[in-house]
């Protein structure tokens, strides 16, 4: 069958911007910040590109329900409310990341940086692994509205 195509683009927006964001961590260690701010701007044009493509989807298609065993279902419904926990407090770090360094309040900057670097790698990886669920190791499920497609009814 093949994967689908956007949550295929979606998902490589999201590893496209956690390694914007392991650069941008090299950049400031090397204390380039122009650099930096560019990259880490950049990781969040890459951020919101992937929530674009996914509520697009969400709303105009449905969500894909997992296909695998019915074994693995709880399991798998559980990994998913942890990532998309996670996703969602990445993404108010990251916002206030972006917003704090672009105000140059660097002191919390600098206090918030590294642990919504750490949160969106995380975030990242657990994506990728939702996706290789869905789409790769099991062919994807029922394409259906959110909450039927996240806890099955």
């Amino acid at each position: 069958m093949g994967v689908p195509i956007l949550p295929t683009i979606s998902t490589s927006f999201i590893v496209l911007s956690a390694i914007l964001v392991a650069i941008g961590w090299g950049l400031i260690a090397k204390r380039k910040i122009e650099a930096h701010r560019k990259v880490m701007y950049a990781a969040g044009v890459a951020a919101t590109i992937f929530f674009i493509i996914y509520a697009s989807r969400t709303v105009f298609i449905g969500n894909t329900a997992f296909g695998g065993p019915d074994e693995l279902k709880g399991y798998y419904t559980f990994f998913l409310i942890f990532h998309i926990t996670l996703a969602t407090i990445g993404a108010v770090f990251g916002i206030t990341s972006l917003w704090t360094g672009y105000k140059n309040n660097l002191k919390l900057h600098r206090k918030i940086g590294p642990i919504s670097s750490i949160i969106w790698f995380f975030t990242a990886i657990t994506g990728v692994m939702v996706y290789l669920l869905l789409y790769v190791i099991y062919e994807g499920g029922e394409t259906t509205s959110v909450i039927k497609a996240i806890l099955g009814f």
